[in-house]
């Protein structure tokens, strides 16, 4: 595969200057990404929209995005080589660019990744300076900055839910930042998104995931993306 020129032989892979959307924000999409997955995927398609689609092989956005998916830090010397490095361990990838999406950030990526028996969707936007939003998760719409310790919970949509997993959470001694909920349709299943300032224990995370009424929990901690 031929070298083509980007914003890393520039500025290097720390990541930092006028690109930073297209590289630093990158890596952290992609980071919360395999979070939510449980792991570096098996396989990942991967669409650019907007100033992305236009740019991201000049920029370094599809080194940026591998390195991310393989759990490279922004500074991570190896996101330059990040192409032969996935096809070294494996990793499978198709990229696809749409260029003008009205209903899209300028700078968003959307993500659907593989790993085992296990799939997901994540629409993450660059919003500048490395900050990044997870808007959409598997349909849903999310809105975390990945920043803070973060719950995930896929649930019934039942009266008295929102009341009480904040009364769980509370318990923890936490203080909630953010917390949104968002459905398909009226009693289908709920996605509750929380971000909270401190750690919860698993023992929490637990009791909480054994609820019959929850289908699915995922707890992201506070950690350097």
């Amino acid at each position: 595969m031929a070298n083509k020129s980007s914003v890393f032989d520039m500025i290097g892979p720390v990541m930092i200057g006028p690109s930073s959307s297209h590289t630093a924000g990158v890596v952290r999409i992609a980071r919360a990404a395999i979070r939510i997955l449980g792991g570096s995927p098996d396989s990942a398609a991967i669409t650019f929209y907007n100033s992305f689609a236009r740019t991201y092989e000049g920029h370094g956005s599809d080194r940026a995005i591998l390195g991310g998916l393989m759990d490279f830090r922004t500074d991570d010397a190896r996101i330059k080589n990040a192409l032969e490095i996935a096809a070294e361990k494996g990793l499978t990838y198709k990229f696809k660019s749409i260029g003008n999406s009205s209903i899209h950030h300028p700078n968003t990526i959307k993500l659907n990744l593989k790993k085992g028996d296990k799939q997901i969707e994540v629409v993450g936007e660059s919003l500048g300076g490395g900050v990044i939003n997870i808007a959409e998760l598997d349909g849903f719409t999310a809105n975390f900055s990945a920043s803070n310790h973060t719950l995930i919970i896929k649930a019934a949509d039942i009266s008295g839910a929102i009341a009480f997993i904040s009364g769980v959470i509370a318990q923890e001694k936490t203080n909630i930042a953010t917390m949104s909920v968002s459905r398909k349709g009226k009693n289908d299943i709920a996605c509750h998104v929380i971000e909270m300032d401190s750690g919860i224990r698993e023992i929490t995370t637990q009791y909480l995931k054994s609820l019959p009424w929850v289908s699915d929990l995922i707890y992201i901690p506070d950690i350097d993306l």
